[in-house]
């Protein structure tokens, strides 16, 4: 099954890439590696405030994280010239979950995005990956992931 199909099946429209709300762009290629930036969790256009542990429960950092991976998915298209099927590997996700410092569920948040990952790329999608609790992140959000990416 492509891509592409697997993307219509759950029901995702990938979107455009996101203007970058800093100094930065918002991927770099080099090689057969393409690395995208930290992207935060959005709804509607607007940032997902919250802590994990504190205002916000590991379910909704989960869908939050879900949101992030979609998004992330946006701009690696973009990066491959709009086929996917040029990706041959995930290799890394790296996420920051805002939490409180007692909280100790990043791993199940970020989950989120690995799963989806998984489920749109199979096994190309399975990933090393980092997860950290931070103090706070850009704007207030409860989530920023960054995707790393080796294409054909």
């Amino acid at each position: 099954m492509s891509i592409q199909q697997r993307l219509q099946d759950l029901g995702i429209v990938l979107p455009p890439v996101a203007v970058p709300a800093a100094a930065y762009v918002p991927f770099v290629r080099t090689g057969s590696l393409v690395f995208v930036s930290g992207h935060i969790a959005r709804r509607d256009g607007k940032p997902v405030v919250g802590q994990l542990g504190k205002d916000m429960d590991t379910e909704t950092g989960k869908a939050a994280a879900r949101g992030v991976a979609i998004d992330l998915l946006g701009t690696l298209n973009a990066a491959v010239g709009g086929d996917l099927e040029r990706v041959k590997r995930i290799v890394k996700l790296l996420s920051l979950v805002n939490s409180t410092p007692a909280y100790t569920e990043h791993h199940l948040v970020t989950n989120g995005a690995s799963e989806l990952i998984g489920q749109v790329f199979g096994e190309r999608g399975a990933h090393a990956r980092s997860a950290f609790g931070v103090a706070q992140l850009p704007m207030g959000a409860c989530v920023e992931i960054e995707l790393i990416a080796e294409i054909a």
